[in-house]
Parts: C-alpha cells; structure tokens; sequence
C-alpha cells in the first residue's frame, strides 16, 4: 500500500530510513468487532500481512484482544503499536462510551514491550487510511477530477457518527479528529419538528448521531411506523428482528420496493446531506468532502447523486463555496485500521 499523491499527508518520517522494514500491530476498535493487523512499513507505505477480527464483546479488555492476537500469530518482538479508538483520545487515553472500557497506550506500550505506542480517535485514523486509497476507491459524486488544494471534511455514519477533517497548511494535509457528531440536531420542516419532538422524549438532547447512525436509520423507521403510521409488512418485521437493520431495510427499498422503507432512506440521504453542508461550512472544506463509514457503504447504490448535491449546496449566503466543493463516497472498508499503523510508521521523523 502506498501513498496515493491527492492526499498530501503530513508525515515527516517517511524521509527517514530508520521508519522502513518497522513491524506494526495496528488495531480498530469498535463496539461489535475489533480488527487487528500486522504490518510492515516499506519506502513510505505498509504491507499487511496478517488482519484478523474478535468479537469485542467477546473480551473484557483490549488488552485481552491484544494478547490473543499475539497468540494467535506467533508475533515476537513486534516494534510499534497503533490504537484506532471511537472516541476522544486526551494524552493517551481514552473511555469510549459504546465500548465501556478506560483504554491507556502507555499502558499498552509498557506491559506489551513495544518501542513506540499511538492511539487515535477512530475517525482521524481513517483521515490517514484514505491517504492509501487508490482513485478506484473514490465514488464522485461532485468533482472536477481530483481533490482541491483547501481543507477538506469527513463524514462517517455508522455505529456512531465520525466527523474530522484535514487542515490543509499550504503544501500537506493534517488530520485532526472532531466530537461534532454529537452537536445538536436541529429540524427545518414541520414533520422534522414532530421527528425531533419524538426524539426528544426518548434522548432529551437530540445530537446528530441520534439521527445519522445505525441507531439514526432506526429512529427514523420507527418514527415512520409509529408516528406516520406508515404499514410495515409482517414478513419485514421478522427480517428487521433477525438480521442486520442496515442491509434489511436496503434490501426492502431496492428488491421489494417498501415505501417506509424508501422514505427512511430518503429522510437518512436528506439528513446526511445537510450535516455534510454543515461541516463543510464549519471547516471551510474548500478542498472536498469525503463521506465514509459503514452506511453509505451498505445504501451507496441507492443515493440519488444529483439530488443528495442539490440538498448539499442549499445555504443562505454560501452557495458559491458549497457548489465549488468536490464530494467523493469512500468505498473502501478498514481505513482506520491502515490509517492508525501509517501514523505510528511515519508521524514523527
């Protein structure tokens, strides 16, 4: 895997020898499965040779993952460890709330013998993971051909909502991690305010991730079905309880042509859009938004690309720079598992 030159990342020790042939375990923890890899760093980029995934609920530490895997692939005398977390990391530790674990790289990095720990918030991971995408992997969805010199912007649906961008400085991208998922929703039709209010008694505060996540998709179904009254066939109601919500209610839409479940998309796509205006305009992402994370993964097919554009670009004053702005979807999987062994492999000279 190799840098791919529209994503100019900062990372001053690729132009150091002693970064190259640096064994990595490299590790993306998330509430139901927790992957882990292990790379070796070459000429500027990384060669995996192993990835493995555990069911997280499985284990009552990460470090119990981490043993096993160890285990698991005979490894001896790997040199660095890089920690992809769904949450706020502060001075090297960190408590996600989806996982309920207190996570500590010094820790890790110590009781483990590893030369060199990092451990980053999920989202700014994946920031340096798509720095390895090849343009096969960018789903356009409004561009001139290639990403602009400027900020750019990331948004992540999925179990939670991931938002972070990169600061453009001049020459090369920097990532940075946000918590604005959990900025507050806010309605602009009347039947958004009823979806709000229904939000609203079960959450009391009513974040975008109530909205834009697999518990977002949810949310609006059940809104349609018992706010809307919107019928649900019996036989959807039994896939919905067995299966995964994401890929039922796609597969409903698309195979079956279930209204409430179209409408759940459309509401989902018109929503994702106008978080998607938001940070732009937050970040003054001049230089593209890219939206990843499992969801636009799973429904990629279905969004309309003109229409989610026309939703993107609608502002009060700030139409210019929003319909100036490139927007791929991010087709591959894993970016913070890559991204995370890439920052411990070339960061810091």
């Amino acid at each position: 895997m190799i840098l791919n030159p529209k994503f100019p990342l900062y990372l001053p020790g690729v132009e150091n020898s002693n970064n190259d042939n640096v064994t990595i375990i490299g590790a993306s923890l998330r509430e139901d499965i927790t992957i882990l890899g292990y790379f070796v760093s070459s000429n500027g980029g990384l060669e995996i040779r192993i990835q493995n995934e555990y069911n997280t609920k499985d284990y009552t530490s990460f470090s119990d993952i981490l043993r096993k895997f160890i285990q698991d692939n005979q490894l001896d005398n790997v040199k660095r460890l890089a920690v992809a977390v769904p949450g706020p990391v502060i001075n090297g530790k960190s408590s996600p709330a989806r996982l309920g674990w207190d996570l500590d790289i010094e820790e890790y990095t110590r009781d483990f013998g590893f030369e060199k720990g990092d451990m980053l918030n999920d989202l700014e991971a994946s920031a340096y993971g798509m720095g390895l995408l090849e343009d096969s992997d960018l789903d356009p969805i409004y561009t001139g051909g290639h990403l602009e010199k400027g900020n750019v912007a990331i948004l992540a649906p999925g179990n939670g909502l991931g938002e972070a961008g990169y600061f453009f400085d001049g020459k090369n991208l920097r990532p940075f991690a946000t918590e604005g998922g959990h900025s507050e929703f806010s309605p602009r039709t009347n039947v958004e305010v009823e979806f709000y209010q229904f939000l609203n008694n079960i959450y009391g505060i009513v974040s975008w991730e109530n909205v834009l996540s697999k518990t977002g998709l949810f949310n609006i179904y059940r809104f349609l079905r018992d706010v809307k009254r919107h019928p649900e066939p019996e036989w959807l109601a039994e896939r919905l309880n067995g299966g995964n919500f994401v890929e039922e209610i796609y597969k409903a839409a698309v195979e079956d042509d279930v209204l409430i479940c179209k409408i759940a998309l459309d509401t989902f796509v018109e929503f994702l859009a106008r978080e998607a205006n938001n940070l732009v305009l937050k970040l003054k992402a001049t230089g593209g938004l890219l939206i990843a994370g499992d969801i636009p993964q799973v429904i990629r097919e279905y969004i309309d690309k003109g229409k989610f554009y026309d939703k993107f670009k609608i502002s009060d004053k700030m139409e210019a720079l929003l319909k100036s702005t490139p927007i791929y979807l991010i087709k591959q999987n894993h970016t913070a598992l890559k991204g995370a062994a890439l920052y411990t492999a070339y960061y810091q000279n």
